[in-house]
C-alpha cells in the first residue's frame, strides 16, 4: 500500500515543488519509493504548467536537489486521490478545506510545518517577491519538515 502526499502552496512553482522534491530525494536515500509517492499543486492557477521557479531551483541545487515537475491547480478530486494533504501555510490551509464544505477531508488537511523538528515556524514563507536568502531558508526549512513528516510516517 503506497501512502500519497500532495503539497500544496499558492502558485505551485516554489514552495510545493520543492517539499515534493525534497520528499522524493528523502525517499531516494532510504529507498522508500515503492512506500511513498509524492505531487504538488497550487491554490491559485496562475502558474498552470510552469516549472519551478529558478530562483527555488537553484537553492536546491546548492544541496544537490533537482526541482523538476509542473504547476498545476488543486482540484477537489485530490482529496480522494491522496493520503495526506500538507498545505504550505494558513492561506493554503484555509483554501484547501474551502473546497471541501461537509468537512469530509479535513482529517487529511496538514500544515507543513506541523512536522517541523528544529524550525519553529507555524507557515513556510513564500520567497516568491523576497532575495536569495528567502529561498535558501525556504529549502532548509522543508529539508526539517520533510524529515519529521518521514519520520512520522514511519511510525504509523
Amino acid at each position: 500500500m503506497t501512502t500519497r502526499l500532495l503539497f500544496v502552496c499558492l502558485g505551485n512553482i516554489c514552495r510545493s515543488p520543492s517539499a515534493e522534491n525534497i520528499m522524493n530525494y528523502l525517499l531516494e536515500q532510504q529507498g522508500l519509493h515503492s512506500k511513498i509517492s509524492c505531487d504538488s499543486a497550487g491554490t491559485s492557477s496562475y502558474h498552470i504548467g510552469s516549472s519551478p521557479d529558478s530562483r527555488m531551483a537553484a537553492a536546491a541545487k546548492k544541496r544537490g536537489i533537482n526541482l523538476v515537475g509542473s504547476a498545476r491547480q488543486f482540484t477537489v478530486s485530490d482529496f480522494e486521490a491522496f493520503d495526506v494533504i500538507l498545505a504550505m501555510d494558513d492561506s493554503n490551509y484555509r483554501n484547501i478545506l474551502s473546497l471541501d464544505p461537509s468537512g469530509q477531508y479535513a482529517h487529511k488537511v496538514k500544515l507543513m510545518c506541523e512536522f517541523c523538528q528544529k524550525y519553529p515556524d507555524r507557515d513556510v514563507p513564500d520567497p516568491y517577491y523576497g532575495g536569495a536568502d528567502g529561498f535558501d531558508y525556504v529549502i532548509d526549512l522543508l529539508m526539517d519538515a520533510c524529515g519529521g513528516l518521514l519520520q512520522e510516517l514511519g511510525e504509523e
